[in-house]
């Protein structure tokens, strides 16, 4: 034992080992989204016509604007909600509610999102838009039961980047940390 060590001190070793990351393709987000816009389609007499969609920001615009244009829908507007710090989660913070969709509790409203992961981020928008059918392309058993539909489910564990998360590097697509982050360093 060294002059630092204290007998309630964890064994050295190897340092934990890292989750599972998954970077999905820009090819596999148009795939996936079309495979969701074909769902819907499917239950058009259920949703005979839309509303709109609401995206949730930053991960739902993406998908939203795919599925606008397969579903011929022309009105997009943005929840924006911020519980993630690129990688990591903290408190729920509504920065812009969908004014129009809000006034109608989400009936007829599309709700969109990349991931559902834990949870948080959907049960606000949940609370904001009771009424939104509420879809994702990928969803995590946590927080699976969320979403009215989705298209894969991904391992708790997995973190997941999304093509506008990654840029190009020599062993192929990595996480890529926003340039405003850099820029502040």
């Amino acid at each position: 034992m060294t002059d630092t060590d204290s007998p309630d001190s964890p064994p050295l070793g190897d340092p934990p080992a890292a989750p599972p990351e998954r970077i999905v393709s820009w090819a596999e987000v148009q795939t996936d989204t079309r495979a969701l816009a074909r769902r819907l389609l499917g239950e058009a007499a259920a949703h005979a016509s839309w509303k709109g969609i609401v995206a949730i920001t930053r991960g739902g615009m993406v998908p939203a604007a795919v599925l606008a244009r397969e579903m011929g829908i022309r009105v997009i507007d943005t929840l924006s909600i911020a519980s993630y710090d690129e990688q990591s989660q903290g408190q729920v913070r509504v920065l812009k509610a969908p004014a129009q969709a809000v006034a109608d509790g989400g009936d007829g409203w599309l709700l969109v999102d990349d991931l559902v992961d834990t949870g948080v981020t959907a049960r606000a928008a949940r609370e904001l838009l009771p009424g939104a059918h509420f879809v994702t392309l990928y969803a995590k058993p946590q927080a699976r039961d969320l979403p009215d539909a989705f298209v894969h489910e991904v391992a708790q564990e997995v973190w997941i980047h999304f093509p506008w998360d990654t840029e190009e590097r020599a062993g192929g697509l990595a996480y890529a940390p926003p340039l405003a982050h850099l820029e502040k360093t």
